[in-house]
C-alpha cells in the first residue's frame, strides 16, 4: 500500500484507479491505504451537481470541466450511477456524454454504483474524492444519481453544491419538497432556451426571498444551455465567488468541514458495527431464521436488532 499511496502522490492514473476500487469494493488494505493518504488531503474544491434526472448534468459536467481544462487545472470527475439490479455494478449510460474528455490526462472520470445507497452519493465516494485530491486534481467534481428527495446527501461531501433545474417540470414545488433549497450553494437552470424558463426562474427567485441561510450567501441563479456551452462560464464564475465567500467567512466554513467530518465518522462508525454484527453477532443461518420469523410474525424485528445488539455486549439501555 506504501507503493501504491506514493504513486498516487504522482498522479498516476492506473494506481488511482486501483485504489478507488480497494476502497469501493472494501479490499484488505484498502482503510490503510485511506490512513496514509489522509494528510495530503484537503486541498481540492469538492463540486457537487445534482438535480432530478434528464436534467442534464451530465452535459453540464463535461462543460464545466472542459472549461477548468482551458485554464490547466486537473479535474477529477466521479460519476455516482443507479445500480444495476442484477451485477451491483455502475450503469455508466451517462458516461456516453464524457468520452470526449477521456484522453485527456489532466483528467480523471470515474462512474460509481450507488449500491441501494440513499442520498444520491455512493458509500465509498468520499473515500475516492480522497484519493483524487491526494493525486493533486484541484476540482473533484461529483455528479449524483438524481433521485429527487434523498439527493441531500451531497451537501455532506461537497464544498460547494450546484442543483440543476429545468424548465417546465414542476421545479419550485419539487425543491420545496426535496429540501433541495436548504442544500444549494448554486442554482443552474439548465435548457434555458426552452419555454418557461422565466418563470421557473421567478418562482427560484421566490423560493430563496423566504428561505434564511444561517451563514447570510444569497445563492445565484445561472441560466445554462450545456449542449451549446452556454452559460458555463458563469457557473464556473459563480463558484469560484461561493469558494471566495466560504474562504473569508472562517467560522462558518470550519463549522460546515467539521459536520462533514461528523458525518464521514459516523457512517464510518455505522459500516464497521454492521460488519461487526454480522461476524459476531449472528451467523447468515440465524440470521435468516430470524427473517423467516419476522416475516410470519412469530417475532418483531425490534426484539430481534436488540437480541444481536445484546450478544455484541453494546446495549447500554
Amino acid at each position: 500500500m506504501s507503493s501504491l499511496s506514493e504513486k498516487i502522490f504522482a498522479g498516476d492514473k492506473r494506481s488511482i484507479g486501483r485504489a478507488i476500487s480497494a476502497v469501493e469494493d472494501a479490499r484488505a488494505g484498502a482503510t490503510e491505504l485511506l490512513r496514509q493518504i489522509f494528510p495530503h488531503t484537503g486541498k481540492a474544491l469538492v463540486i457537487g451537481i445534482t438535480g432530478a434526472p434528464g436534467a442534464g448534468k451530465s452535459t453540464l459536467v463535461d462543460r464545466l470541466a472542459s472549461f477548468y481544462r482551458a485554464g490547466a487545472v486537473r479535474v477529477g470527475i466521479i460519476a455516482v450511477d443507479p445500480s444495476s439490479p442484477f451485477t451491483g455494478g455502475a450503469l455508466l449510460g451517462d458516461r456516453i456524454r464524457m468520452q470526449g474528455m477521456a484522453t485527456d490526462p489532466g483528467i480523471f472520470i470515474r462512474s460509481m454504483a450507488s449500491r441501494g445507497h440513499l442520498g444520491g452519493v455512493a458509500r465509498a465516494t468520499v473515500d475516492a474524492v480522497a484519493i483524487l485530491d491526494a493525486a493533486g486534481y484541484n476540482k473533484v467534481i461529483i455528479e449524483t444519481v438524481g433521485v429527487g428527495q434523498d439527493e441531500v446527501d451531497i451537501v455532506k461531501t461537497a464544498d460547494v453544491t450546484v442543483v440543476v433545474l429545468v424548465p417546465g417540470m414542476g421545479d419550485g414545488v419539487q425543491a420545496m419538497k426535496a429540501g433541495i433549497m436548504e442544500i444549494g450553494d448554486i442554482f443552474a437552470i439548465n435548457k434555458a432556451d426552452r419555454e418557461g424558463v422565466l418563470r421557473t426562474e421567478r418562482e427560484l427567485e421566490m423560493l430563496l426571498s423566504i428561505s434564511d441561510r444561517p451563514d447570510g450567501w444569497t445563492p445565484p441563479i445561472i441560466k445554462t444551455v450545456a449542449t451549446e456551452d452556454s452559460g458555463t462560464e458563469a457557473l464556473a464564475g459563480a463558484i469560484a465567488d461561493y469558494e471566495g465567500f466560504i474562504a473569508s467567512h472562517h467560522q462558518e466554513s470550519d463549522g460546515r468541514r467539521a459536520k462533514v467530518a461528523e458525518h464521514r465518522i459516523i457512517e464510518l462508525l455505522r459500516v464497521r458495527l454492521l460488519e461487526a454484527a454480522l461476524a459476531k453477532g449472528v451467523s447468515k443461518e440465524e440470521l435468516g431464521e430470524m427473517a423467516a420469523a419476522v416475516a410470519d410474525h412469530r417475532r418483531d424485528p425490534y426484539s430481534v436488532v436488540d437480541e444481536i445488539v445484546a450478544r455484541l455486549g453494546l446495549d447500554q439501555r
